[in-house]
């Protein structure tokens, strides 16, 4: 009998929820119930097929969150690719724009950091957006308010340096160290130390968090290129590869 049933149990485990239920519904008691005793039968003869069968759903998942990913992107071009208020570094001129969500408190954002800025200085015409995404505590919070405060009074350069120490830095960030910090990196400290909680700097980090929170970014580092979110670390060559791949789509 469970020869005779295995095509129609894969048939029916192929089929939709919905249509699968509605096919049970139409078998009398004993025959549903026979159906799950050999289907149950044939799954722990065969375990090979639910791993076959969750790669295909873990493949339809990542299909479909590339398909949302790519539909948001367009959506929110502006907000992503060209807000107004973000650290733009590379080249501005770039003919593909890379945008990063960092945390400098993220471990793999710091494992990603030297990779990114070899990206950017290597290739030599990728336009680079920073978004200030602190989610790991309150040193994020600070560490990013400082960086924020710093683009704001003291410009992109003072900004690309501190980013770069905040990036490799192990000690902790305090109300009481950043103006020694800022001072050792040749940044005037109290206008920068003074503007830390304004309304501005606030109102930055929050757009990003809410600009996170409509692409369904839950983690450090996500980057976004071309129509497509990368979430988590990749690797340098990886990084290239994506770039070549969005370049070649323009031409």
């Amino acid at each position: 009998m469970l020869k005779r049933l295995i095509p129609l149990i894969l048939a029916l485990l192929a089929l939709p929820a919905q249509a699968l239920a509605d096919g049970l519904q139409d078998m009398s008691d004993g025959e549903r119930d026979a159906f799950r005793a050999e289907v149950r039968a044939y799954l722990l003869d065969n375990p090979e097929v639910l791993m076959e069968a969750i790669a295909v759903l873990e493949q339809r998942k990542q299909e479909q969150q590339a398909n949302n990913d790519s539909a948001l992107l367009v959506a929110l071009s502006d907000e992503i690719f060209n807000d107004g208020y973000s650290y733009v570094g590379g080249n501005p001129d770039g003919d593909i724009t890379l945008v990063e969500f960092l945390d400098y408190r993220c471990g793999y954002c710091r494992k990603a950091h030297d990779e990114v800025h070899e990206l950017i200085e290597s290739d030599g015409n990728i336009r680079l957006v920073i978004k200030e995404f602190p989610i790991l505590g309150e040193q994020s919070v600070l560490s990013a308010r400082l960086a924020v405060a710093t683009l704001h009074k003291s410009g992109p350069e003072a900004y690309r340096r501190l980013g770069d120490f905040l990036m490799t830095f192990n000690g902790s960030i305090t109300a009481q160290n950043v103006g020694a910090i800022l001072e050792n990196l040749g940044i005037e400290a109290a206008p920068v130390v003074a503007y830390m909680d304004d309304p501005a700097v606030s109102g930055q980090i929050g757009a990003v968090h809410g600009l996170a929170e409509k692409l369904a970014i839950t983690g450090t580092p996500t980057f976004a290129i071309g129509a497509e979110l990368l979430r988590g670390y990749l690797p340098l060559e990886n990084m290239r590869e994506v770039v070549a791949y969005y370049r070649n789509q323009q031409q």
